[in-house]
């Protein structure tokens, strides 16, 4: 008993060392956006701000109208493109689940084939701006994420698989009940660990996503905070050609390039992190979708 109960304190132990870890890096992010400029090219980073300053935060939020109407198109895509992904893809993913589904391995062998093989960028870009035309539009956020992602059909379906038990969809049968309604109100209830485990992926996807507003977005009014914070980070000039913000920058001395990079990061970040506690639980859960049961 003794033994079993020093195992577990050298495992917590050993997990809260990795997790403190983890986190160094992110604190010498934040410590260093808030350090002042000069001291970072003198002194480089550190986990202590040497010289604190709200330059970085003040540069990247000179127009916060800008950065706040980023976030809520950032907001509206990832929630409504995570809800619809997560829709279809288990409407794909539990039919080819069914051992009595019709050509069940030939669809299945389709959606595998997209995991090795695509249309490539210059079809695909021709496809959604000409036939679609979706460019300078929500949808050119939404819709190239939104269509299916093979490798979270075949986890939903093995999770689909293993873990809802035949017996329940056959007793659903017999008291009359229909496909859909025995997915709505049966297999879907059954699979939050794996819908959770996926619509995490997807939140993060669509919120990390820039390359699609680069190539489908010309117009600001549909920049996502990941766009627009690209843009700031490749062209610093975009905030020093604003005239409020030269006069400022002129009044300080020095413009912290080094600064903003860092805090974008931590603006980019912060989302993320606040969603992912509600998210774990699940998350952990669908991480054993598979695993072999004694």
């Amino acid at each position: 008993m003794n033994t079993s109960r020093l195992e577990q304190w050298i495992l917590h132990l050993s997990f809260g060392f990795i997790s403190c870890l983890c986190l160094i890096p992110f604190l010498l992010l934040v410590s260093a956006s808030i350090t002042d400029e000069n001291a970072i090219i003198q002194n480089g980073y550190s986990f202590i701000p040497q010289a604190f300053s709200t330059a970085s935060y003040e540069m990247l939020f000179h127009d916060a109208r800008m950065i706040f109407h980023a976030y809520g198109i950032s907001i509206l895509v990832t929630v409504i493109g995570t809800i619809a992904s997560l829709t279809i893809m288990a409407m794909l993913a539990y039919p080819i689940s069914r051992r009595e589904m019709p050509m069940r391995r030939a669809i299945t062998f389709f959606v595998f084939f997209t995991m090795l093989f695509n249309g490539g960028l210059v079809p695909t870009y021709l496809m959604y701006t000409n036939l679609f035309a979706i460019k300078n539009t929500l949808f050119a956020l939404i819709v190239p994420g939104l269509l299916v992602n093979a490798f979270y059909v075949i986890l939903m379906r093995t999770f689909f698989t293993v873990s809802i038990p035949a017996q329940v969809v056959e007793s659903a049968y017999i008291d009359g009940a229909g496909e859909f309604k025995i997915f709505y109100k049966i297999v879907l209830p059954l699979s939050l660990p794996v819908l959770a485990t996926v619509g995490l992926f997807q939140i993060i996807n669509y919120w990390n996503d820039w390359f699609n507003g680069l190539i489908y977005t010309t117009d600001n009014r549909y920049y996502s905070i990941q766009v627009l914070l690209n843009t700031i980070l490749l062209n610093v000039q975009y905030l020093i050609d604003n005239a409020q913000y030269s006069s400022q920058m002129e009044e300080a001395g020095v413009i912290p390039t080094q600064g903003v990079r860092l805090a974008i990061a931590v603006v980019g970040v912060i989302p993320i992190l606040i969603a992912y506690p509600f998210f774990q639980r699940f998350f952990i859960k669908g991480l054993t979708v598979g695993a072999v049961k004694g």
